[in-house]
């Protein structure tokens, strides 16, 4: 049975939204806080999500680089840091592409410690999600009723209710009173200094492309084999679209974007399957940077956290799902330290750790044999 590459229906919608939950957060903190211009921002990210689901033909999330985004909301970056950060971004990843590096982390990396970066994001999305559910711990135990209920369902996806129930209860508390109304907007041409590039690079750049090698690399690579196994998408294609995606964006108002093992789990999750959840995505999110910049941080902002939470809640557990596969010993003694590693540090060094565990454990084995 051929796989279709497109589909335009309510279930690719609804994927179209699974992975709102790591977006919406740190949406708010770059318009609010770094002072990102919405239109730059919505467009840019919106335009990278077309491409890539005309280029890949999946559902493939387009993501926020977390370190970066987390380091440039709690130090207040102005805007061209953000920009000179996801620059240098593109830069690295062009050359991790262009000299194969990319494919030998990948063919070094045994699977028992992908499936360890893959539960440790699990494990990390799911107490994220509880902290945005107990901000409304109701509305959020209704949310995750609502999914497990109408998550199949072809004529009310999970995903499309959901967000609709959030606007009603915007719309009853009288919130949208606060939100600026709909005005055309356009990306403006931006710029930052080759100095700012490496201050970045010094300030959580390094820190960042450590987790972008495991989780939006080598993990997403890992996921889409198991989705669709027909469709594989080598690490190195991964690494040409994150730099190519962090070169032209950040000149008209784009924050550092990355693929990502949660995002393609939440689209899957809500119903995506085609890149046609990226092409509907893609479209949403250019109208609403170009009819909805003003009003974007309003929305995003009250808009009820805990329904948020109940999303990416599910969404963790379903990827912690895939550690099942590891049943080996030898296997699991890697895959353990990663998770346990990760979770207590991060994951960069939780891939180093299961890493050399279980190449330390091979040494052992060959000696005794």
């Amino acid at each position: 049975m051929k796989v279709k590459s497109f589909e335009f229906n309510l279930r690719e919608l609804a994927g179209s939204m699974g992975d709102f939950g790591t977006l919406f957060p740190l949406a708010i903190g770059y318009i609010v806080v770094c002072g990102l211009n919405p239109a730059g921002f919505l467009v840019m990210m919106g335009l990278a999500n077309i491409v890539t689901g005309l280029m890949y033909r999946l559902p493939m999330p387009i993501e926020p680089m977390k370190i970066l985004a987390v380091v440039a909301i709690a130090q207040h970056w102005t805007p061209s840091m953000v920009y000179a950060s996801g620059f240098a971004m593109g830069v690295i990843w062009i050359v991790f592409a262009l000299t194969g590096v990319i494919g030998w982390i990948a063919k070094v990396t045994p699977n028992s410690v992908i499936r360890g970066i893959q539960a440790s994001l699990g494990v990390l999305l799911a107490i994220a999600a509880i902290k945005m559910i107990s901000t409304w711990w109701t509305i959020g135990i209704v949310s995750i009723i609502i999914v497990l209920l109408l998550r199949q369902n072809r004529y009310a996806p999970a995903a499309i209710v959901l967000m609709l129930l959030g606007v009603a209860i915007m719309f009853i508390k009288g919130q949208f009173q606060h939100v600026s109304p709909p005005s055309f907007s356009f990306p403006h041409l931006t710029g930052f200094s080759l100095e700012e590039v490496w201050q970045t690079l010094l300030l959580a750049g390094f820190a960042q492309v450590p987790l972008t090698v495991t989780n939006a690399t080598i993990a997403t690579s890992s996921l889409i084999k198991t989705y669709w196994p027909e469709k594989a998408v080598s690490e190195r294609r991964l690494s040409w679209s994150q730099g190519i995606m962090n070169l032209i964006p950040p000149f008209f108002g784009g924050m550092p974007m990355c693929h990502g093992a949660g995002g393609l789990a939440g689209q899957y999750y809500f119903g995506a399957r085609t890149g046609g959840a990226n092409i509907i995505e893609g479209l949403i999110e250019v109208a609403m940077g170009l009819f909805l910049a003003g009003s974007i941080a309003g929305i995003f902002a009250f808009f009820p956290t805990a329904i948020i939470g109940a999303m990416l809640f599910l969404v963790g557990i379903e990827l912690t799902k895939f550690a099942k596969d590891i049943r080996a010993d030898k296997d699991l003694i890697p895959m353990s330290i990663t998770v346990i590693v990760s979770l207590t540090t991060n994951m960069a060094y939780g891939f180093l750790a299961g890493l050399t565990a279980h190449y330390l454990i091979r040494f052992i084995s060959r000696k005794k044999g």
